[in-house]
């Protein structure tokens, strides 16, 4: 994958970061809106192509090109699956050079029939992610005389499972409840590290998949904002921020949620790494005219995009529903994008000590999700309702 389009897109997850609420769970993915907004770009003309491409990071002239070698190099990774979807009102003519400028294959049309053109969108968007995204995020209407969408799914099993365990916090928002925690313990401390920005310290944890996708888990301090912690996430990915890794940690508390030890020991050991974490599902629907500028999309309703067909055109609706799973076994995660075009108008002694890592993630979190290398961004977001501990597991002896 090119530098500048991997940039561009990771540029995109920091400035849609700074959106995310502190009181809701998110998940979201500007790999899954840039294609949309760089086809959409290459089709428009005037002070929409000027904004689109402000918003892509790259100028329109070479945004359809960017977006297909970003979907092709996407799809070639093991575990991630990214299409293109375009349908079209049976009477609009579309112009030849921008539909070509389009992956093979993504063609589609629909008539006045919408009941079953809706449901021919929805298998699509379910189809293309597993079944993670049921349907698509915006309805067809009688105005729709487009509709571009894009679908991501990725899918990735830990090198090394965790051990489903009760977690109850003890301080936080999750205080008094019983989680699904999640425990590893990992000879490799150097998947931990800690970073200082201008708003306060993180916390990065880097679990690998077994196919090329990482997730990163990353925790802030109390006071900083979901959407200083994602973009402390962006900046340690693009390795922007100095990271001081687990293994060059001093003992004591080295970053939120982290802490170094000397342990008693039967034998000499290698340092170690405990981690715990939760269980999480996030799903999110997002309205991208809700903040038209994050995505350089046109909120007026004269004609925007002559590039595209003889009609005048312009956005009537643009959405993403996206979620995430994390578990024991593995992650999981789809995100389905839709634009429509509607006419413009205490231990025992031992004699030895081994050095342990403990990093505990009790309060809420970001992730995001990457290729190995390079590290594009897949999905991004913050876990505020992780899952319970399933009831008919708690024995009294577990529960004392």
């Amino acid at each position: 994958m090119s530098g500048a389009g991997i940039r561009a897109v990771n540029r995109l997850t920091a400035r849609w970061a700074r959106t995310v609420a502190a009181d809701d769970g998110s998940v979201f993915s500007a790999a899954g809106v840039w294609p949309l907004l760089a086809f959409l770009a290459d089709g428009a003309a005037g002070q929409a192509r000027a904004e689109l491409s402000e918003a892509l990071g790259v100028p329109a002239d070479v945004a359809a090109a960017a977006a297909r070698r970003l979907l092709s190099e996407m799809t070639s990774v093991t575990g991630l699956d990214a299409a293109l979807g375009l349908w079209t009102q049976q009477s609009l003519r579309l112009r030849d050079d921008w539909r070509a400028g389009l992956p093979a294959g993504t063609y589609g049309t629909f008539g006045d029939d919408l009941i079953t053109a809706q449901e021919r969108l929805d298998a699509w968007a379910a189809e293309r992610t597993g079944g993670l995204v049921e349907r698509m995020p915006l309805k067809l209407t009688r105005d729709a005389q487009v509709v571009l969408a894009s679908a991501l799914s990725l899918r990735t099993t830990w090198r090394q499972p965790f051990t489903e365990t009760p977690l109850r916090p003890e301080h936080g928002p999750w205080r008094g409840r019983t989680l699904l925690g999640l425990f590893r313990r990992s000879v490799r401390p150097d998947r931990v590290g800690v970073a200082a920005t201008p708003d306060g310290h993180v916390s990065a944890l880097t679990v690998p998949g077994d196919n090329g996708i990482d997730i990163h888990l990353v925790l802030g301090d109390e006071w900083m904002t979901p959407g200083q912690v994602i973009t402390a996430g962006v900046g340690l990915v693009e390795r922007a921020l100095p990271v001081t890794e687990g293994g060059r940690l001093p003992l004591g508390h080295v970053g939120p949620g982290l802490h170094v030890e000397q342990r008693p020991s039967a034998s000499p050991e290698p340092v170690a790494l405990d981690v715990r974490t939760v269980a999480y599902e996030v799903r999110a629907d997002h309205d991208l005219l809700a903040d038209p500028p994050l995505f350089g999309l046109p909120t007026t309703p004269h004609a925007h995009f002559p590039g595209i067909a003889d009609a005048p055109l312009t956005i009537g609706a643009a959405r993403q529903s996206a979620v995430a799973q994390f578990s024991a076994k593995g992650f999981r995660a789809g995100a389905v994008t839709a634009v429509a075009a509607t006419p413009g108008s205490a231990p025992p002694q031992l004699p030895h000590t081994t050095t342990v890592l403990t990093l505990t993630y009790d309060r809420p979190f970001a992730f995001l999700t990457t290729t190995r290398s390079p590290r594009l961004l897949l999905t991004s977001g913050w876990v505020t309702a992780p899952t319970p501990y399933p009831a008919m597991r708690l024995t009294p002896a577990s529960t004392s």
